[in-house]
Formats: structure tokens, sequence, C-alpha cells
């Protein structure tokens, strides 16, 4: 077990390495209790460094046979070995030299799942951000870059499959019913970028020729018998190549492209270089065991962990204060993606629902960072949604400022200077003030400086002068370690419509306003438009342009106005879901307040506008969730008034729907059988919506016809929606008690589904909800060892089910942290990152809080802890 501390890593410290490897021989011989490595590695003195200088190897948890370097075998005397690495001395005097190194290590015996493991007879790697360590002492960080020759070597009849990294070579039997396969990659990366695989899978084949006509061959490996639930995963990643040549230019480079799903994997995918690994969850799909939020995130990420091929392998980043740069960059482009192949309005809402639940909550508690930290004790808990959403969202910002031909003939830029570099943020941001003529000096403070930012806009209309006055400012509140925040560049796209919504444009003479585009850069300002004849209803932040907190004096009358007219999409949604979230947050404060009718008639209206899209309709009516307007109080929060509220407010919409809202939702399951997925999957996602609304209000027939339609669907979607509906309505328990157990049994043998099944009761509310997730905790399919399993039940308890999780006498958080230490100790990366779900505990009211510091506490004192743990604990309670 790892000590619980760990120095502090700081980005102003950082310096070159003393020595790069600039080629890497590396022979695998597996075995499950004992494999075997031999590296071989090309080392070179960097410039100016004395013959003195040591060579620095990381280690960890690896047992070392032997060390020689240039043929000579090391003495013990000749280097020095701990827990961390090796530190070799009396090195040649020459600037090139051969160091190789015998290691062995048991991939059965690591529930890290960092390193090479074993997973269902399937030897596997995961390197980022620091597991190459595990299969062989190296310089493992991310700017010492080489070439990769690989031998791996296993029992045929065991591992038929042995894979790695570029391109295939040789293959042959070996003795003892063994047999090898050489790969080599000739592009120079990062040890963290190292794959390899080796077991008994099925493969799924395809072909792609890029644009210059070179033949790529496509294989997607999986489990025995699964290869047919990765046809979506294929067809995702050939529109993802063509895409990406069409949008940004980047051909693929190598003869195969590989991807290998297996079950027990701690992060959704890796992007090793031209063999990525998935967590099978982003792999498998069909209409049966998938959803269509499966087949979304499967295209997503499908796309995203392609991508990374250029903005990630191909450049890739000096340190890991530096994640941003590939992982913000790959994840805008990944969304930019989803838009082009889905509604991007939809897509649009999506996103910053994602960013708000998540990374609007880290800036706002005790784990706020910068988008590029600082500092880090343990680099897995900084893969986060702030360098990742916000990171995204910063890159976002940037291609509005130049518009998209500068940030096309940027990017271009990018990719020509810094091919096969570690590159820093510094790098990219020149690229653009280089071609497109800009001074991004401001708006790198988006990399440096932690928090949301609060825009406050105040309007005011001069009649006489026909007139409209906009003062705006930007506040953003102190955040661990940064008290004082200096202004933010912060684009935002506005539109101005009259009061029947039709758009209207008026005049200004400021520089801050360019087009349908205002920067606010200052802490005030104010921008005047003229030749008003009228006041006009402002249209502000149009598309979410910035990653900010927007306070806009608008009245009701004006909400109502954009959620019917406005012409940008996202912000019609925003003004329906505001509005109803300014309404949930001042009924769960004060239950003698009642909901405006304006409100409920709109979203009912809404729901049965059929010139509007089904999928933006479904998006409209669903009802900001409960972590949504705990954010929306922001403080005192008690999770059973908020899930009061907003139960009534289900009530009250679906008995204003009524008989029209039934009948639409018949015939919306009447329908689903679209030939056009897309337009399937918006309809159930709208017939969701509804029932959820309709069973909330208990309009007549409502239950039956949930209960009825989870029993003759086939559809997982429907499936799960359906039965989600039932086990929230207090009236359907009989109902939703047999649905559990008959569902458990169909899909017994279905993995990937009974992790959906832990998920859906996870979030049943109340003291129920509790004495579910205990019950669920002990269910002889539920295990920790498995991260999907472990998160299934874990994730939506503790980000999803306030009422169960933060119980007033504290009986919900102290199961948490009691099942966070238990499984610190098998794979300390998934405890950490899913106890950052309790980031928000301050906020709560007195009674709650005091017993979600109580849990940390005993997190943060437990003996053993992890550094991973370790650190999250006491960051959250500091």
């Amino acid at each position: 077990m790892r000590t619980n501390t760990a120095p502090v890593i700081r980005l102003e410290d950082y310096t070159p390495p003393a020595y790069t490897v600039r080629h890497v021989n590396l022979d695998i011989d597996l075995h499950a209790e004992k494999t075997h490595v031999i590296a071989k590695l090309s080392v070179e003195r960097m410039a100016d460094i004395a013959v003195s200088e040591p060579l620095w190897l990381d280690g960890d948890e690896l047992k070392l046979v032997s060390i020689s370097v240039d043929g000579e075998k090391l003495s013990a005397s000749d280097y020095t070995l701990d827990d961390t690495g090796i530190s070799v001395s009396n090195l040649p005097a020459t600037n090139e030299f051969q160091v190789e190194i015998e290691t062995s290590l048991a991939p059965e015996a690591n529930t890290k799942l960092m390193g090479l493991y074993l997973t269902n007879g399937v030897y596997c790697t995961q390197c980022e951000a620091q597991g190459f360590r595990r299969i062989t002492f190296f310089p493992d960080r991310p700017d010492v870059l080489a070439t990769y020759d690989v031998r791996l070597e296993g029992y045929k009849a065991q591992c038929p499959i042995l894979l790695s990294n570029g391109n295939p070579g040789e293959t042959g039997a070996s003795k003892d019913g063994r047999h090898f396969a050489h790969w080599h990659d000739p592009h120079p990366k990062p040890s963290y970028l190292f794959a390899a695989v080796g077991g008994d899978l099925d493969v799924l084949n395809d072909s792609f020729t890029t644009a210059s006509g070179m033949a790529v061959d496509l294989n997607i490996f999986v489990e025995t018998g699964k290869a047919p639930m990765a046809a979506w995963a294929m067809d995702s990643l050939i529109r993802s190549m063509r895409w990406d040549e069409e949008k940004y230019g980047r051909e693929y480079d190598l003869d195969v492209f590989n991807i290998v799903a297996v079950s027990d994997f701690n992060m959704g995918a890796m992007e090793n270089k031209g063999l990525n690994v998935f967590n099978d969850k982003y792999v498998l799909a069909d209409e049966r065991t998938a959803t269509d939020a499966d087949f979304a995130n499967i295209e997503a990420i499908i796309a995203h962990e392609y991508f990374h091929n250029w903005t990630g392998n191909r450049i890739t980043c000096r340190d890991w204060f530096q994640l941003c740069l590939k992982e913000g960059l790959t994840v805008y482009r990944d969304q930019e993606f989803s838009a082009d192949e889905r509604s991007r309005a939809v897509q649009r809402i999506q996103q910053v629902r994602t960013l708000m639940a998540g990374q609007f909550s880290e800036d706002s508690g005790p784990l706020a960072h910068s988008v590029r930290p600082a500092a880090y004790k343990e680099i897995n808990n900084f893969y986060t949604a702030t360098v990742y959403q916000k990171g995204a969202e910063v890159v976002r910002m940037l291609a509005a400022l130049v518009g998209p031909e500068a940030y096309r003939k940027a990017t271009d830029l990018y990719f020509e200077r810094h091919d096969g570099e570690a590159a820093v943020v510094e790098d990219w941001l020149a690229a653009f003030e280089d071609s497109a003529g800009i001074d991004l000096t401001q708006f790198k403070r988006w990399y440096a400086q932690a928090g949301t930012p609060r825009v406050t806009a105040r309007g005011e209309y001069d009649a006489d002068a026909k007139s409209y006055t906009l003062r705006l400012s930007q506040e953003t509140a102190p955040t661990p370690g940064q008290d004082t925040k200096q202004p933010f560049v912060i684009p935002m796209r506005f539109g101005l419509m009259s009061g029947a919504g039709e758009p209207i444009s008026a005049s200004h003479e400021s520089e801050a306003v360019t087009g349908g585009l205002i920067v606010l850069d200052e802490a005030e300002q104010i921008v005047t438009f003229i030749g008003l004849n009228e006041r006009p209803v402002l249209s502000l932040l149009q598309g979410f342009s910035a990653p900010v907190r927007l306070d806009f004096d608008e009245s009701d009358e004006d909400r109502l106005v954009r959620a019917a007219h406005d012409s940008d999409q996202y912000n019609r949604w925003e003004a329906l879901s505001g509005f109803a979230l300014k309404q949930l947050a001042a009924v769960a404060g004060n239950p003698k307040f009642d909901f405006d009718s304006r409100l409920i008639e709109t979203l009912a209206a809404t729901a049965l506008d059929n010139s509007l899209e089904a999928a933006f309709r479904a998006a409209a009516i669903t009802l900001p969730s409960e972590g949504d307007i705990a954010r929306e109080l922001e403080a005192n929060i008690d999770p059973d008034a908020i899930y009061a509220a907003r139960s009534e407010l289900a009530k009250r919409v679906g008995g204003t729907l009524g008989e029209t809202g039934f009948a639409l939702a018949l015939q919306l399951d009447e329908s689903q059988k679209s030939s056009d997925p897309l337009q399937a999957a918006a309809e159930r996602s709208l017939s969701t919506a509804l029932w959820q609304l309709l069973v909330a209000s208990e309009v007549k027939g409502a239950t039956t016809a949930v209960v009825e339609t989870h029993r003759a669907s086939l559809n997982m979607t429907v499936r799960l929606s359906t039965l989600s509906t039932m086990l929230r309505s207090p009236v359907m328990a009989d109902e939703s008690a047999k649905a559990i157990e008959n569902f458990l049994s169909e899909f017994t043998d279905e993995p990937l589904v009974i992790d959906k099944w832990f998920s859906v009761q996870a979030a049943s509310p109340g003291e129920a909800g509790l004495k579910t997730f205990e019950t669920l905790l002990n269910h002889p399919l539920y295990t920790l060892s498995n991260p999907n399993r472990a998160r299934a039940l874990l994730a939506p308890f503790a980000a999803s089910n306030p009422t169960a999780f933060h119980r007033a006498d504290g009986s919900g958080v102290a199961l948490f942290a009691d099942t966070i230490i238990e499984l610190d100790r098998r794979n300390p990366q998934l405890a950490a990152r899913l106890l950052s779900l309790m980031n928000d505990w301050r906020k709560l009211e007195p009674v709650r809080a005091e017993h979600a510091r109580e849990a940390l506490s005993k997190v943060a004192g437990s003996t053993g802890l992890s550094v991973d743990t370790q650190e999250i604990a006491d960051r959250a309670l500091a």
C-alpha cells in the first residue's frame, strides 16, 4: 500500500528531462502470475547535462530482475532503488547509450487497473497518466517521446490476439504452445500512450480510405460473441475519420486502427496511438440492451478518442499541467462532431446541463482549480470536469472570438508547428495570435484563474432617445489559493427582438461589439444601442457562448417572449428552463410561494407544439434537476424541500397536459418505429418526459399505460425510462417492485444492462431509496472490483439522489463513506473520483452539512488511505 503522503508537484518548478529516450524495444512475455518484461532503451543525455548527473527511471510495484548499461550488468552500487523508481549512476561519458532492464510483475493481482492487468482472461494496459512505470522502469513523463518496437508473447490458446501500438509486423509460433507478434510504431510518443492487449477476442472488421488514398484496416475487438454489437461503434469511427479530414484537414497515419473493449476499465476510453482501449460500455450497443443515450455516448467517445490522434498523440502535452491542451480541445472537437451529426441546439443544451451539473459545482467548492492547475499531489485527481468541459468551453470562446475561418487557419498553424512535439498552452495560443493578429494575454486568464465568473446585466430603455443601455459587470468569487481575480475576456452572443418576438436591429458605437458579439473584458462596461422605436427584448449569452453565471434583470414577460420566439434555440430553452428554475428555487425556499400559472401553461404548450422538433420539446419540458435547484439556492440547502417543490411543479404541469398530453404520449409510443433512428430517439425522449409529468399528476390511465408500455417494449430506452418513472411514483410501488424483479431475471447475463438496473434503483428518492441502496450494496451481483458496477450504484446515489444521500440523520453519507474506504483498498483512482461527488457539502443546511463533514473526516482519517483519495478528502475539508 502506498503511503498517503505525497509531495506537491508545481507547474512553476518544471524542468526539462536530463535524459530522454529516443527508441524503446519492449519484449513482454505474458503470464498471469509473473509476466516478464525486457526493455531496451536508447537513451540520450540532453545538452549541458553533466556526466555525473544520474538517470532517473520511474517504477511502481515492480520487481527488478537486472539492469545493464551498454551491455554491462550493473552492480548494486551503480544504482539506488526505492518504491518510486531507480536512480542510475556511473553512466558512460558518451551522450548516447543503451539501458536494458528486466522486470517482472503480476497482472492478475493488479486491482488498481493501472499498468498491465488481467481482466476476464484478457491482458490489458492502462498507462495514462502514470501507469507505464508499472510495466517497466522508465522516465514516465509526457515530454519524453520515443518510437517503439514491441514483441508480445503469450499462450496461443489463451491469447490468440496480441496487439500493440502502430503497424503489425512478424508473427509466429514459439515453444510450449505459445506464439508472438511484433508491432512497430514509427511515431514518437510519450509512455502514457503505450498499449498492449492479449486475449481471446472476437473482431469486427471494416476499412477506411483517407482523402489522400491510403487504405486503413479498422478492427474492433470485443468479448466472444459480441462482435455484432460493435457495429454502431464502427460506423461512428468511420464518420469521425471523415469529419476530421473535412473540418480540420487531419488524416490518419497508420496502416491499421484498432479498438479493444474490456469490462474492467477505470476510464471511458484511452487514446493510445493506433490501439484505443475502451470500457466496453462505450462500444457495445443494440436496441435491446442499450439506450439512446448509450448510442449517443458511444458516438461521441469513439470520436473523442479518434480525434486525439492529432490533438493528444501527434501533438502531446509537455507536462501534466497541460492536460487541458489535449482534453479540452478534443472535447470541443467531439462536441462539434456530435452537433453536426445530431440536433445542434439539443446537443448544446445537453452540454451545458452537464457543464453546470459537474463543473459549476466543482468551481464553487473546495475542489475548485484552474483549467491549467498550478499544483497537484496525484495527477489522476485532475481528470476533472474543469479540465475537460470547461477546457472545451475555453476553446469554444476562442473560436467565437476569431471566427470560423481564422479558427481553421490557427489550428492548421498549430499542427504545422508542433507535430511530433510535446506542447504547452502558450504554443496553442501563439498559433491564434500569429495567424489572427490577436492579443490573447488577457484571454489566457481562463487557463490560470479558477471559479465561474458572475456576469451582471442591467438594461434600460430611453424612449425619448430611442436607445437601450446595457450595463455589464463581472465578478469571480475567491477560490482555494486565489483570493483575487482579474477580469476575464467573456464573449457574449446576443440578439434583439420586439415585444412580439420579431428580430430587430440597432446601431451602436462600442468597440466591445462586433456583429452579434459583445466582448466583456473589463470589470464594468456599458453598451448603448440606438435607433430603437420600442424597448427591445434582449437575448443575451446565446448558445451559452461563455461559461459564466448570468444575472440579468429580465422580467418574466421578457422571458416568456424569448421562450416563444427566440431565434437562438439554446436561449429559447434557457428562457423556459431559467423561469422554471427561478420558480422552483422560490418554492423550495418558501413553501408559501406559489408557481406562476404562465410557467405551467407555457411548459404544457411547448410539449404540444408540433412545430418544434421532438428532442427540443423533450428538453424544454424536462424540469430542472434537484441539483440544478440546489445550485440556484447556493446555500442552506434542504434536499427534501427541493424534492417537494419539483414534485409539485411536475404534478401541476402534468395536470395541465391532461388528456391531450396523454393522447400525445400514446401516439409517440406507437410512432417510434420511424426509419430515421434519430427521429425515433427524439420521439422516445419526448414520450419519456411526458409520462414522467403525467404519472406525477396521476392523470387517469397514465400509470396503467406506463406499466403496459414497459412490459410490451423491446427497446431498452423505453424499458428503462418507464422503470424509472415507476420507481419515482409513490403510487406505483407494487408495479415497480414486480418490474424490477422481472428486469433482473431477463437480463441477468447482460452485465451492462445489470449496471443500468443498479443505477435506476440508486436514484430512488427518500428513506426508501436509502434502504434500497443499502440492500443493493449487499446484492450477489454487486461488486467493487468492476469499475462499471461500482460506479453504477455509487455515482447516481451520491450525484442524483440528494433526499437519500443527504438524509437528515446522516445515514446516507455515512454508508457512502464506509464504501469509499473499502473501494480505496482495491481501486484508489475510482474511490477518489467518487468521493469528489461530496464537493458541495458546505452548501447544505447546518445539520446535513455536519453529517457530511463527519463522513469526509472519517475517510480522511482512515488508515492506509491512498494518495488519490487522501488528496480529495483533505481538499474537500480544507
